[in-house]
């Protein structure tokens, strides 16, 4: 297998955004006297631990030998349940879920890994299944099996309950059934599925009573503007305030006043929104797009069957989870709580991050010499099948 360089595209979209994280962290915190105890530089520093931790993760992932990242593909997986059992055990509950183990001085939240986890415990599976085989195209088996996968850790996390992990799990879900090829009859009773358990969860009470009503606060915002639709009110403030260049990092007035709730963490891209403007979150944007992009042309060229499905699978992941923050910023996403990748403060997200840029470096040094520049999804179906 010839060996290349790596994608250095992908390489300095992702440095770029985590270097535009820590300065819109440090600003969303440097006025908080709450959060820093009086130290306006404790989240920079913090940040900037995270941010070197997630690289050394990084740098080990992408020098493993390939066959040893399929190797340990069940051991992580095995390990994300594990944590996902114990949070319901002796977790921590912060924000209304219980979501966090504290491992020392440190939170860490399980359902971060599982993401990932469940990636490539779904294309270790479809690997196992076509490589060295006739099969050519995913039947029932291989979709109920890569649900199972899916449904164990989806179970423990609607039990914390941690709805925004949730959704993201189930869309990265649906982008590696779509791209494995499973059949559309399975695509389309899954969504159907999806919209019936949502409705079950609310009406028999596994959601709680916020979360509904952030659901409700996203219909429609006016209904409690100082009760559930405050964040959805005050991040559109925020980001409105901002016009074309911003009103100057470190000088937002709403970012400075600590109108918006959880602004270093959910809300960061209202932080981007008022200080940069337009033209500095279109750039944030585009660097996501970048992301996104590189992940999904790693997966065309990827030279087996894991590595395209789980390149795709991250692709879905990182879009996805991207759009819901930034959606519930902008007020067209309901409130779930999702960290926006490489830019809110968190070390398991950035973690979780970081080892899947890793991984999508591995495969793409085992890939093809040279990235075409237009990505066709049927092109990846094609190669998968």
């Amino acid at each position: 297998m010839r060996r290349h360089g790596l994608d250095w595209v992908l390489m300095f979209a992702v440095l770029a955004l985590t270097v535009l994280g820590t300065l819109l962290v440090w600003s969303a915190t440097a006025h908080r006297d709450a959060l820093t105890g009086g130290e306006p530089t404790a989240y920079l520093k913090k940040t900037l631990v995270n941010v070197a931790v997630g690289l050394v993760l990084l740098v080990m992932v992408l020098a493993t030998d390939h066959r040893w990242v399929r190797i340990l593909a069940p051991l992580v997986y095995l390990a994300s349940i594990v944590g996902l059992v114990l949070v319901l055990v002796m977790g921590s509950t912060i924000n209304g879920s219980r979501s966090w183990l504290q491992v020392g001085g440190m939170s860490v939240q399980p359902s971060e890994f599982a993401k990932l986890a469940v990636i490539i415990g779904m294309a270790l599976l479809v690997a196992e299944r076509f490589e060295g085989s006739s099969k050519r195209r995913v039947g029932s088996v291989e979709v109920i099996g890569m649900l199972v996968i899916a449904g164990i850790p989806a179970a423990l996390i609607l039990l914390q309950p941690d709805l925004g992990t949730m959704l993201v799990l189930s869309a990265s879900v649906f982008g590696v059934l779509a791209i494995a090829g499973a059949p559309g009859r399975w695509l389309l009773g899954l969504f159907a599925g999806g919209v019936l358990a949502a409705t079950v969860a609310i009406q028999v009470g596994v959601l709680k009573p916020y979360q509904v009503d952030r659901f409700m606060a996203f219909t429609n915002p006016d209904l409690d503007p100082r009760g559930a639709g405050y964040n959805v009110e005050q991040a559109r403030t925020a980001v409105g305030n901002g016009g074309w260049f911003g009103q100057g990092l470190f000088d937002g007035s709403q970012t400075r006043s600590g109108f918006v709730p959880e602004q270093h963490t959910d809300f960061v891209f209202t932080v981007a929104g008022e200080e940069l403007g337009l033209i500095g979150a279109g750039i944030l944007v585009i660097l996501v797009g970048l992301v996104v992009w590189r992940a999904l042309l790693i997966s065309l060229n990827a030279p087996d069957v894991f590595g395209r499905v789980a390149a795709a699978g991250i692709a879905c992941w990182f879009g996805f989870q991207a759009f819901q923050n930034i959606g519930m910023c902008m007020g067209i996403m309901p409130v779930t709580g999702v960290p926006l990748p490489f830019v809110s403060y968190g070390g398991s997200s950035m973690f979780a991050g970081m080892l899947a840029v890793g991984l999508l470096q591995n495969i793409h040094l085992r890939g093809t010499p040279a990235l075409p520049t237009r990505f066709s999804a049927s092109r990846v179906l094609a190669a998968t099948r």
